[in-house]
């Protein structure tokens, strides 16, 4: 089994990296579905839930829901060939936040590896303005507190320990360029 992470900002690019790794066969685990899920259980923002979570049940817990997750999978079946991996066991993990995230994902997956994707504020701020999802605000001083809120997780130190860097600033096109080589050559 092949795993890969990707970390970055709120609307670095995360998305785009996931939509390329599934255009490759991959199968994409994404960090927030598991905040957003247990946000609409309780009837509570994401932002609140992702905070409270990792206080009631360690900084580990989105982590290793996803762990949980790709091990559970009945996409992780092996193929006949031990020497082959087939595409049902390959997976990405999105939104990495924490370096103790990566610590889980070291631990369980050999050669785990970590792209980020980087984007300037003011790039971010206008892509969360016009995406507008449940966790996304069109306020300025929002989205300072979000990012804040990110750094607190240790995102910053993820950042700058990773295997790839990214920077999305550029076409579409070009960062699918870019991520398509990068997964390529882990796999």
């Amino acid at each position: 089994m092949k795993v890969i992470g990707v970390t970055g900002m709120p609307g670095s690019g995360k998305s785009i990296v996931s939509r390329t790794a599934e255009s490759l066969g991959m199968k994409v685990v994404r960090m927030g579905d598991v905040i957003r899920d247990e946000a609409h259980k309780q009837n509570k923002t994401p932002g609140k839930v992702a905070v409270q979570l990792r206080k009631e049940y360690g900084k580990y817990v989105v982590a290793e829901r996803c762990v949980d997750i790709i091990k559970n999978s009945d996409e992780t079946s092996h193929t006949n060939d031990k020497s082959q991996l087939n595409k049902s066991q390959l997976f990405l993990i999105e939104g990495i936040r924490s370096p103790w995230e990566v610590e889980i994902f070291k631990n369980n997956f050999p050669y785990f590896k970590v792209i980020a994707v980087h984007s300037k504020p003011e790039t971010r701020f206008l892509r969360l303005k016009k995406r507008m999802r449940s966790d996304d605000s069109a306020e300025s001083e929002e989205f300072r507190k979000r990012d804040q809120r990110e750094l607190k997780f240790g995102i910053g130190e993820v950042i700058a320990n990773v295997d790839y860097m990214v920077v999305n600033e550029g076409s579409l096109g070009k960062l699918k360029k870019i991520v398509r080589g990068i997964i390529k050559d882990e796999l």
